[in-house]
């Protein structure tokens, strides 16, 4: 790199630093005026709604806005060299324009290296505490609602419950079931089913099970009162609240597996995080680049109509994330197709831009 790359990539960085800080702090004070009710309520002193909140809800705003930020930065650094014609002179003296967005390419990708990592191992540790402390301080009681619950525990067994009350940890008309392919062999129901979280094992009523050998050979055999264990654990039933976000990436991969191997419904939103956290660094890359394709030029508006611009793009690119992550969610996109969508449509974007660049 020559002083020119070095200068440049000193501005942006700091600029986008600037900016996080400056808006993301904006951001906090407006969600503790919001919340500030709750906390008055639950009487938590001012140490413990710092410390144990907002220290980790401030990295997660600004991983979250990183795309605006990014643009903001890239957009104020590039239009204030522009205005000041240094630009002009660059290009003038031979640097072509694809060398010029060199640096800002490296700049975008020291970014999104650094959001990568937070996103994959970083941020979830401080989602942990984040998530446990909203749903303890800013959100009702949990309470599952579920009915008729069917979950796979094992290649050949399946649990059924009626309900289940997460509060004591209790499941009615429970049944294990055992299947071969299509074939049930053994049917084993309880009136109730607990959780014994000192022995870590589930403790069932008295038994009826129910044995089959053959379409006309069924045998009945009743079981006292015993405990047992489980591949399954209250936290299957404890609330989802926001728990993609406090998974890192081996977690949430294994969390995935687990997923697919009970069939559960709710496996796209967790295969959208993943793939997601893939694809955003690389957005960040490509606003970068469109940021100093679109701010090169002076413009009549100033910078400030510059930057405008590059709030209303990210905004644009925030939104169509959200769009694409829900289309996923429900089984209109395939999770991986739904994370690169926004990455590739603003690559096509920025190619177009680019055709207008000076030269």
């Amino acid at each position: 790199m020559n002083i020119l790359d070095k200068y440049i990539i000193k501005k942006f960085l700091s600029a986008f630093f600037f900016t996080v800080v400056i808006l993301v702090s904006v951001i906090c004070v407006i969600d503790f005026t919001e919340k500030n009710e709750d906390f008055v309520e639950h009487e938590l002193s001012m140490s413990k709604i710092i410390f144990g909140y907002y220290l980790y809800l401030f990295p997660y705003f600004a991983n979250l806005l990183s795309p605006i930020t990014i643009f903001i930065a890239v957009v104020f650094v590039t239009a204030q060299l522009a205005a000041r014609t240094e630009i002009v002179a660059i290009l003038a003296s031979g640097v072509s324009f694809r060398r010029l967005m060199l640096p800002y390419a490296i700049g975008g990708c020291v970014v999104g290296v650094l959001i990568f990592g937070l996103n994959g191992w970083v941020l979830p540790v401080g989602n942990k505490s984040r998530v446990a402390f909203e749903r303890a301080y800013t959100k009702r009681p949990y309470r599952f609602q579920g009915r008729n619950v069917h979950i796979k525990i094992g290649p050949r067994h399946y649990v059924y419950m009626e309900s289940y009350d997460n509060t004591s940890n209790v499941g009615f008309h429970f049944a294990l079931e055992t299947v071969d392919s299509t074939l049930l062999r053994r049917r084993l129901t309880a009136d109730a089913i607990n959780w014994d979280s000192t022995k870590r094992v589930w403790h069932m009523s008295p038994q009826l099970v129910r044995t089959f050998q053959g379409p006309q050979d069924e045998r009945l055999q009743t079981l006292p009162a015993r405990d047992t264990t489980l591949n399954l654990f209250p936290k299957d039933f404890a609330s989802t609240y926001k728990l993609a976000e406090t998974l890192t990436v081996p977690e949430l991969n294994a969390f995935i597996r687990t997923k697919i191997e009970r069939g559960a419904d709710d496996t796209q939103i967790y295969l959208s995080e993943k793939y997601e956290r893939y694809a955003y660094p690389f957005a960040i890359v490509i606003l970068t680049l469109i940021g100093v394709i679109l701010s090169a030029r002076k413009s009549r508006a100033g910078v400030g109509g510059q930057i405008a611009l590059g709030f209303v793009l990210a905004f644009v690119f925030i939104i169509f994330t959200m769009l694409s992550r829900n289309l996923a969610q429900v089984g209109s996109l395939p999770p991986i197709i739904a994370a690169w969508v926004p990455s590739g449509v603003f690559t096509l974007i920025g190619l177009a831009l680019y055709r207008f660049v000076p030269k």
